[in-house]
């Protein structure tokens, strides 16, 4: 089972199995974690459980968080890292091997844009899709992106992350995991190929009613927050945790 061991100055102080989806800490009495300092937020963080992967999430705290030294706004923790809240250290462990990710060097440089040209594949080289202005149905011919509407549930089309036709919202990927944790990718084109080819590639497209991810190349499928996403184009939403050529990557949406 998954628990936080928390020290202060070295001296053990308590350990907290984490039970629950999500574990708060702060000065106030309230928290599952209750550090008393004033260096402390009265929420200054949380531990937040999705699939069987854990999260520190500073929760805009005035001293901050750091994980292993670094200041962090979300990190995707791995048995033995060392949070930092003021003076406290809460060291994450999980012997489970449930939440042992893998060790991925320069996750962000494997994880990467590929030119559709370098996919080994018999189907055509996808083309860009037009503007809004130019009526879907002329080019849906000439397209080889994946129908958002095809194979899928009705309630995931639906719902998938909102993309502003003004231009106003954006959605974007941040790295979760390796030596380039925190590293950021805008999805401001009709397309974004991620993965690595020859192992797992896949393709984020960008349309009127959200962003969608389809499986490319690869004998595994693309996992949204713990959950295959299947052969069809599967709707993502703010903040899902994606997972592809072990690299855990989160999409959300932002206005800049």
């Amino acid at each position: 089972m998954a628990k936080i061991i928390l020290t202060l100055n070295n001296a053990l102080l308590s350990e907290y199995p984490l039970i629950k989806a999500r574990t708060n800490i702060g000065r106030r009495p309230t928290n599952e974690i209750h550090l008393d300092n004033l260096a402390v937020s009265g929420e200054h963080a949380a531990i937040v459980k999705m699939g069987s992967d854990y999260f520190v999430e500073d929760l805009d705290s005035t001293n901050g968080t750091l994980v292993n030294g670094d200041a962090t706004k979300k990190h995707l923790l791995q048995h033995g890292d060392i949070i930092e809240l003021g003076k406290y250290q809460l060291k994450y462990v999980n012997d489970d091997g449930d939440n042992t990710s893998v060790n991925v060097s320069s996750a962000f440089e494997k994880t990467m844009m590929i030119h559709p040209s370098a996919i080994k594949s018999s189907r055509p080289k996808p083309l860009e899709v037009p503007p809004l202005s130019v009526p879907l149905a002329q080019t849906r011919k000439e397209s080889t992106e994946i129908k958002p509407d095809v194979g899928m549930p009705t309630s995931a089309a639906a719902t998938g992350a909102h993309v502003n036709q003004a231009g106003e919202e954006v959605g974007k990927i941040q790295v979760l995991n390796g030596s380039s944790s925190g590293r950021e990718l805008v999805l401001n084109k009709a397309l974004t190929t991620l993965g690595r080819t020859g192992v797992q590639v896949a393709v984020i497209t960008k349309r009127p009613n959200g962003y969608f991810i389809t499986h490319v190349e690869g004998k595994v499928l693309p996992i949204v927050n713990g959950v295959s996403t299947g052969a069809q184009a599967f709707a993502l939403n703010d903040h899902d945790v994606i997972e592809l050529a072990g690299v855990k990557m989160e999409f959300y949406l932002t206005n800049s």
